[in-house]
């Protein structure tokens, strides 16, 4: 008698060549990046002019490849952080940007320029910890809020404490000196990296790199938090204190980037659900994702902003009309649903 034969799902190697291709993506990004700029010529540099020229040499290896990196590192922290916001807490419409993260980091970065004259370590910290309150205000905020709809508790939240947290950054703004302190906060919340050296490559690493390195050991663990309550503390006996230490690191890292990079918006949001169209909603296999679709979405905006015109775009601007539109796209093709 014929035994029937056993049908395999092939959905694990579709998985696997997917992230494969967009690895290979990635590696065409940065090369790409690597090539595009102003100098020597417009838009492109030449490998004739990388070995013959020493200030090409210079340029490139100090100032855009440090820049390059930077920029890869901020998308991967923006979109693995949306990405975790959105499954802790149920709700596909959040990112640091609607959780009082991104609004609590510029006024804690407002308040170091205005106070403590812009120190880079002042201006890290402070975005830091009021990052942090951001979320847990928005965070606490939503749980008194005696209403039944979840996602629109936590968005209302959002909206509350960071018109709160802008109105504070408007205060700033307006005791600054016009001068110098001004136009530092200005062009801090325009977002970009223009100014980015090695230096401040090698000062966000320690934090980056065993953030995102925490994030992809706990991401089956994301899983298993995006579950009910009920469920989730019958499966977990530290479910609180494992969800603790996942925004926690979350926030951390955003904030981090966003004290030297200013307010880039939008990415925390967009990339988790491109990448969840791609890959499905597994959190093992979409967190990997959004940290290499991230990093190419930032880094092609950053590379759009410093080649296209002489003078350069603030990156804020590009991943926010980037990020929008596409947003728009998302909703008219249905592929964003919020759970009622």
């Amino acid at each position: 008698m014929t035994q029937p034969k056993t049908i395999q799902s092939d959905q694990p190697v579709r998985y696997r060549r997917r992230f494969i291709l967009l690895l290979l993506t990635v590696l065409l990004f940065l090369g790409a990046a690597f090539v595009f700029g102003r100098y020597p010529s417009p838009y492109m540099t030449s490998l004739s002019d990388f070995r013959s020229d020493p200030l090409t040499r210079h340029i490139l290896l100090h100032f855009r490849l440090p820049r390059i990196v930077f920029a890869f590192l901020l998308g991967s922290v923006l979109a693995a952080s949306g990405m975790v916001f959105q499954m802790l807490f149920r709700n596909p419409l959040v990112d640091s940007g609607f959780l009082g993260v991104s609004s609590g980091a510029a006024f804690g970065a407002s308040l170091a320029i205005v106070v403590f004259s812009g120190g880079h370590v002042a201006i890290q910290s402070l975005a830091t910890i009021f990052a942090m309150m951001g979320l847990a205000a928005s965070y606490f905020l939503s749980v008194r809020f005696r209403m039944d709809d979840w996602v629109l508790k936590l968005v209302l939240a959002g909206i509350a404490v960071s018109a709160l947290f802008s109105s504070g950054t408007g205060v700033m703004k307006y005791m600054a000196d016009p001068l110098q302190q001004l136009p530092d906060i200005t062009f801090w919340l325009l977002g970009g990296i223009w100014t980015v050296t090695w230096s401040d490559v090698f000062h966000v690493l320690p934090v980056v790199l065993p953030s995102l390195v925490i994030l992809t050991v706990l991401r089956w663990r994301i899983n298993l938090l995006s579950m009910p309550d009920e469920t989730v503390f019958s499966l977990m006996r530290f479910a609180g204190l494992e969800r603790l230490v996942l925004l926690g690191v979350a926030v951390a890292s955003t904030a981090v980037m966003t004290a030297k990079a200013g307010q880039i918006g939008w990415v925390g949001l967009i990339i988790p659900h491109i990448v969840r169209a791609v890959m499905g909603s597994d959190a093992q296999r979409v967190l990997p994702g959004s940290i290499l679709a991230g990093g190419v979405f930032v880094l092609v905006c950053d590379t759009v902003a410093r080649t296209v015109s002489a003078g350069e775009i603030p990156l804020g601007i590009l991943t926010s009309g980037i990020g929008a539109t596409v947003f728009l796209g998302l909703l008219l093709m249905k592929r964003i649903r919020v759970a009622r």
